[in-house]
């Protein structure tokens, strides 16, 4: 680990003043002149202990005040700040109540111990898990090399990766959260150092492999994410959430899902089905949900769907079982919300 130095940020304002350049603009194992924002600092110290980051400056956001508060409103929806917990999330009464999927997201992430110190906003802006793209012994296509050490059919490990839009980068985004907060049609508040608010929906909010390689979220240099805004359900609004892993026990997840419907009795009046670890970022399956919109929900019509979510799913040499899996997955979580 390199020599670094910390500053204690004491406002959103003050942190982004002491920001020369950031993790976004540099190229991991040559970001030696980089600034890191630091909240619960999970995702950013494994980078830093495993030499792919060199900052210079850490800057600890944790204490910023104002952003640890959960508020909910019924017409206005549920605001939560970057800096909550997600032992905090899980907790919170209002949260089970009206957005039970996240709830249950959160429930299944990491260990106890974990959740009371990972932050919203750290969860959302970790980088992707692959272990060839977090080895510092593999120049892989994020970080600038000239090849994807998973995609490759004979000596690639990818049977965790990318089974949709894997055309380039194959890894997959590790923030189940995520999956959650998107079907529920969320949407992510980033500061500028201007002072400038912006609120980007969650479906914008990540980059695909496609779109810019060397990204995965539209955070640029001398900006935070302050909150994430969720709208109100309308009261025919259920929700539900899966995640499967290899071990029972707070593993990563091979695939999830976070399905929301709007019902009327027994038929679905509209749909929001994203799926995790299914592609490099959250990834909302629009065929899934047009082949269960207007429909009753039942086991014919929620297998239709998960089989229409898999239409576009192109495995790998030792992933393909994510198949199978996605379609049992998608089809339970909707007849848990009947």
């Amino acid at each position: 680990m390199n020599k670094f130095s910390w500053y204690e940020a004491k406002s959103v304002e003050e942190a982004l003043q002491q920001v020369n350049s950031t993790v976004s603009e540099q190229l991991y194992e040559h970001s030696d002149n980089a600034s890191v924002f630091k909240s619960g600092g999970i995702d950013v110290f494994d980078w830093v202990k495993e030499g792919l980051l060199k900052p210079q400056k850490i800057i600890n956001i944790r204490n910023i005040p104002g952003l640890d508060k959960i508020g909910y409103d019924p017409k206005n929806g549920l605001s939560i700040g970057s800096n909550v917990t997600l032992a905090e999330i899980a907790s919170n009464p209002e949260i089970k109540t009206n957005y039970l999927a996240l709830h249950q997201a959160v429930n299944h992430a990491a260990t106890p111990q974990l959740r009371n110190m990972s932050t919203l906003g750290g969860n959302i802006a970790q980088r992707n898990r692959c272990w060839y793209f977090r080895s510092a012994d593999h120049d892989c296509f994020r970080k600038g090399g000239d090849r994807c050490f998973a995609r490759h059919s004979e000596t690639g490990e990818n049977e965790n990766h990318a089974i949709i839009d894997n055309g380039s980068c194959v890894s997959v985004h590790a923030s189940s959260i995520s999956t959650a907060l998107m079907a529920f049609n969320a949407s992510v508040v980033i500061v500028n150092s201007e002072g400038e608010k912006k609120e980007v929906r969650m479906d914008d909010f990540f980059v695909t492999a496609g779109e810019d390689i060397a990204m995965e979220n539209v955070l640029k240099a001398k900006e935070i994410i302050t909150e994430i805004i969720i709208p109100a359900p309308s009261k025919n609004t259920k929700s539900a959430y899966i995640k499967q892993v290899a071990r029972e026990s707070y593993d990563w997840s091979l695939g999830d899902v976070a399905v929301v419907l709007e019902v009327s009795g027994d038929t679905c009046r509209s749909a929001s089905i994203v799926l995790g670890a299914a592609a490099p970022v959250p990834y909302r399956s629009i065929e899934a949900q047009q082949a269960i919109a207007k429909k009753t929900i039942n086991s014919e019509n929620a297998m239709a769907a998960a089989e229409a979510a898999m239409s576009k799913a192109r495995p790998l040499a030792k992933n393909g079982y994510k198949v199978p899996l996605f379609i049992a997955t998608i089809k339970q979580a909707i007849l848990e919300i009947s």
